[in-house]
């Protein structure tokens, strides 16, 4: 339920704002990994959400850029 409304949303948003949201995660991302190699990240599952989140971004705009 969660995913699908995340990905309603994606879908409703424009080319820019999702590269800027492309952006945002990937540097959430750099700094996770970065936590986590200093041993200062407590939820390590985070990772993996936004890893997936990024791909679902990728995703919209791979599925905007064909249509």
């Amino acid at each position: 339920m969660k995913t699908n409304k995340l990905v309603e949303e994606l879908k409703n948003k424009s080319a820019n704002e999702l590269n800027e949201e492309l952006v945002a995660a990937k540097k959430e991302l750099f700094n996770l990994r970065f936590q986590n190699a200093t041993n200062q990240l407590d939820n390590t599952s985070r990772i993996k959400e936004v890893r997936k989140n990024i791909a679902r971004i990728q995703t919209v705009i791979t599925e905007k850029a064909n249509a």
